[in-house]
């Protein structure tokens, strides 16, 4: 069966209607975005040439693997959220570079890009989304009918990353690695849950799950208030942690979802010392984030707040509002007395100590001017594991990538050898998640880490089992 032919003729008898099916139907946020950040992103292309070069270099032994595979990038680049899909794409660049043992180019944007690994030729079409769904399917659409991709990877929305999933690669039966976009619901749900569909990128029930033992485990608090934003993002945050906590025998004392921006924080942290909260959980972005953090600095309140390390650009927002309020300099002794963390991370450049992470932050600081950020190691892992995946199906036909992606224990990531492992029920990759306080930048970081605050020291690790969505669970609606 000539599957270029097949994939471009259901893309475009259908494509066009769904983009006027869905014009003007808005995404988690809205507006077609979703900037989920207790990691921040969450917030948020096929590949085969009318001659199938990219379909021809195939081999019996991985050794001898040649040939070519044509990558549709799909990120947004522009607007004010470009630095989420800057950290896409440099991750993912990245990944292939290390796996070509070259330097990351410094120097793409949108277009058409090469990079070669052994005999195998990686050629990334990148089209910028503008963090809408809308433009992410237009996109995507145009990528698989025209550009022929044999891939998809992206997007930075998981409202975007869903309508490409639902519209685009279901239909033209193009497989895609999702990320950064990081909603639980992506590999979760049976409408997006697909044999398709792998992500390596980390998610909101890593983040939720990981925090939530921690804090059963690691503190004294036994009563929690749980906060979120009034969209997917903010509900998985919620739902995740409670069903850790209570598993945990931890008390929820109360829930409160708000629209995100929201600013009026006062009465709401008092409800929840009235309430008898220990702790709180916000499952925000940087839209609400400064608003919460400042409310609750400036009170007297006898519970802490938890939650997760975002990106660079949230910690820069943070940590202003934190030294606006405690005074300057901000040191770290105030830091501990304002009962700020600890909080979890799905990534960071300093949580990591291997040597796969050392080259990584070495090539990645060259290339791009600051460290790899909280979506990087999701991209890079995302990318090397598709060259794994070539290498050990033989072949740069699609159908021999995914199913050698199946189950794969990724051998090169940033945090550490085998340290990702792709799930057979749902193709999320698990990883372990790590807990910090936050601190004061260190002087070394000052240029490349533009922030007053940066994650500290570990203070525990979770593991990659413990952090994902079991494959029994109420809320795993997934099983491929």
């Amino acid at each position: 069966m000539d599957r270029t032919v097949t994939r471009r003729q259901a893309i475009r008898s259908l494509g066009a209607a769904s983009v006027v099916a869905l014009a003007g139907c808005s995404g988690d946020g809205g507006d077609g975005t979703e900037t989920d950040a207790s990691g921040d992103a969450d917030t948020d292309t096929n590949t085969a040439t009318d001659t199938d070069t990219s379909m021809q270099g195939t081999s019996t032994t991985a050794e001898s693997v040649s040939g070519s595979l044509k990558i549709g990038v799909l990120q947004p680049l522009s607007g004010d959220l470009a630095y989420y899909g800057q950290q896409g794409l440099w991750g993912f660049l990245s990944g292939l570079a290390y796996k070509g043992d070259t330097d990351p180019p410094s120097d793409v944007s949108t277009g058409s890009t090469t990079l070669s690994v052994g005999d195998v030729d990686y050629e990334l079409v990148v089209r910028d989304t503008e963090f809408t769904a809308d433009a992410a399917q237009s996109a995507a659409t145009d990528l698989v009918s025209n550009e022929n991709v044999d891939m998809l990877f992206g997007c930075s929305s998981s409202g975007a990353a869903s309508r490409v999933i639902t519209n685009v690669v279901t239909a033209a039966s193009v497989p895609m690695m999702v990320g950064p976009a990081a909603s639980a619901g992506i590999t979760s749900e049976s409408e997006t849950c697909n044999d398709l569909v792998y992500r390596a990128s980390e998610n909101t029930a890593m983040d939720a799950r990981s925090g939530g033992r921690y804090v059963a485990n690691e503190t004294d608090v036994s009563k929690v208030y749980l906060f979120g934003a009034d969209y997917s993002f903010g509900r998985a945050v919620v739902n995740n942690y409670r069903s850790v906590l209570e598993s945990e025998g931890i008390e929820i004392v109360g829930e409160r979802f708000v629209n995100q921006g929201y600013s009026e924080w006062g009465g709401l942290l008092d409800n929840a010392e009235q309430a008898g909260a220990e702790g709180i959980v916000g499952g925000f972005t940087v839209s609400t984030l400064p608003y919460l953090f400042s409310s609750f600095l400036s009170g007297d309140y006898s519970y802490r707040a938890f939650g997760g390390f975002a990106t660079r650009i949230t910690n820069s927002v943070v940590g202003q509002t934190m030294q606006r309020v405690l005074g300057d300099p901000l040191t770290q002794e105030k830091i501990e007395n304002s009962k700020l963390g600890p909080f979890t991370t799905r990534y960071h450049w300093n949580q990591y100590d291997n040597e796969i992470n050392d080259a990584f932050i070495d090539s990645y600081t060259s290339a791009y001017g600051v460290v790899p950020d909280l979506f990087t190691s999701g991209a890079f892992t995302g990318a090397s594991a598709i060259h794994q995946a070539v290498q050990e199906g033989g072949s740069t036909n699609p159908d021999d990538i995914t199913g050698a992606l199946k189950g794969m224990t990724v051998t090169d990531t940033p945090k550490g050898e085998n340290g990702y492992t792709f799930q057979e029920y749902n193709n999320q990759a698990r990883s372990e998640m790590t807990v910090a306080n936050p601190v004061p930048t260190a002087d070394e970081w000052a240029d490349s880490w533009d922030s007053l605050i940066q994650p500290g020291e570990p203070l525990a690790r979770i593991s990659g089992d413990q952090v994902t969505i079991p494959a029994d669970s109420d809320d795993m609606n997934c099983s491929l």
